[in-house]
């Protein structure tokens, strides 16, 4: 008994390493500068919140570091905001809202926080090179290796925690917000004129 063959409806699939999208690509996640000032200044002052509703909640506030750890957590969220938002609209370029709103809040996600973690690691590492060598020796090399590791160990520990409660719902509401329909969808092809 022959089972009949079903034909495929619709565009034939592309390859896996077909590129010819990524100069429309590459377009869509060029930015301007009004939408990059203007996040950035949101998300930074979001996560800002974040970390002082993490210290209010956790430590009633009591801490000398109040106004560093909200000035270092809005410096990362706002330097991390052009980037998450260049990155999602180069993968969610011709996409469907549900994979649009997971690329958002995978870039929003990984970059607010390596770029946060990179800024305390900075900062830490600043403190403790009064006691290490002489710079670019072999002896400073290792510390400043191990120093810098321990730095993004603690921010793992310590740090990831002054994304919630606060900064979790303001991710799902920028995603979701970011996800939304927006001009940069794919261009309609139209007959060339004769």
């Amino acid at each position: 008994m022959k089972t009949p063959i079903r034909k495929r409806r619709g565009p034939k699939p592309k390859p896996a390493n077909d590129n010819s999208n990524l100069r429309e690509r590459l377009h869509a996640a060029r930015l301007g500068l009004a939408e990059t000032s203007i996040g950035a200044i949101g998300w930074g002052a979001g996560m800002a919140l974040s970390a002082q509703a993490s210290l209010w909640l956790s430590y009633g506030a009591i801490t000398s570091h109040y106004w560093s750890v909200t000035a270092m957590f809005f410096a990362g969220a706002a330097l991390a905001w052009p980037f998450s938002l260049a990155a999602h609209r180069f993968l969610a370029y011709g996409r469907r809202r549900q994979a649009s709103f997971a690329a958002a809040f995978l870039c929003l996600t990984i970059f607010s926080i390596a770029i946060t973690a990179v800024l305390f690691a900075i900062i830490y590492r600043n403190f403790y090179a009064q006691w290490h060598g002489d710079p670019f020796t072999k002896l400073w090399l290792v510390q400043l290796a191990f120093t810098s590791a321990s730095a993004l160990y603690q921010f793992a520990v310590i740090g990831l925690r002054m994304y919630l409660p606060v900064g979790a719902g303001l991710l799902l509401v920028a995603a979701f917000l970011l996800s939304r329909p927006h001009g940069l969808q794919k261009p309609l092809k139209t007959p060339a004129a004769g």
